[in-house]
């Protein structure tokens, strides 16, 4: 049995990105018997105590970001340990920036967990918009991985060599950068929102290796892929504007 952990859904459920959890099981279930844990705020994180074999976090609010900090806070020496030993986990939308060293705002700022190096600059009056287009070294060789940002924050601190995403078109971790979000070892982070994984199948597949399934089968496969050649087209347009 393959378990997937979805932290704090109560809170961290914003832009869809909870579909990355609910198609990463159904995908899953095609090959073999698939558990979804999710973890309310109030309870410990089951990844502390027991095997599991991925754990989400996706985008939540500014405020929610406190939160999870706190409550994360007290595990990240466990945490760090458990990315250095290859422990899967995926984090998406502004959930990254809970890991990093600091979020730092017009007014104060917030001290994260101090585990990507990186530190976020807030301006919540100006939101970005932006489709993205890059490469992510799989398994296999690169893949093409296709998403979607908006964001009141942007990234900066030392990525290059350990970034999730490398652009073709839209920015990095900040407007400056073409390296997208962070990856230590198993640890993927993104600024990517939404369902991630259900328009990007080839990733998905490279997920699901990384949990030790040796032949992915991806729900609604031939549709996935259909989509997802059809959504390549668009962003590979010279017309298509990447900021919105």
């Amino acid at each position: 049995m393959k378990i997937i952990e979805f932290l704090f859904p109560e809170i961290c459920n914003l832009y869809g990105d909870p579909f990355n959890v609910r198609y990463l099981a159904q995908c899953v279930e095609r090959t073999e018997e698939v558990k979804v844990i999710e973890t309310a705020l109030t309870e410990e994180p089951a990844f502390l105590k027991q095997d599991v074999d991925l754990v989400y976090l996706g985008s939540m609010s500014e405020k929610s970001q406190e939160l999870v900090i706190k409550k994360l806070l007290p595990y990240k020496e466990i945490i760090e340990k458990q990315i250095e030993a290859g422990k899967l986990f995926l984090i998406t939308g502004n959930a990254m920036e809970v890991f990093g060293d600091r979020i730092e705002g017009k007014k104060h700022k917030i001290e994260g967990l101090h585990i990507t190096g990186l530190t976020a600059r807030r301006d919540m009056m100006n939101r970005y918009n932006t489709l993205f287009m890059g490469t992510y070294q799989g398994e296999t060789g690169d893949i093409t991985v296709l998403g979607h940002k908006a964001t009141f924050s942007f990234s900066y601190g030392e990525n290059e060599e350990k970034a999730a995403f490398m652009s073709i078109k839209g920015c990095g971790i900040n407007k400056e950068s073409k390296f997208e979000g962070i990856r230590i070892k198993n640890f993927i982070g993104t600024y990517l929102i939404g369902p991630l994984l259900v328009i990007n199948p080839d990733l998905t597949k490279d997920i699901m290796k990384k949990m030790n399934i040796a032949e992915p089968v991806l729900a609604f496969e031939e549709d996935a892929y259909q989509n997802f050649e059809i959504r390549k087209k668009e962003f590979e347009r010279e017309s298509t504007n990447y900021l919105q």
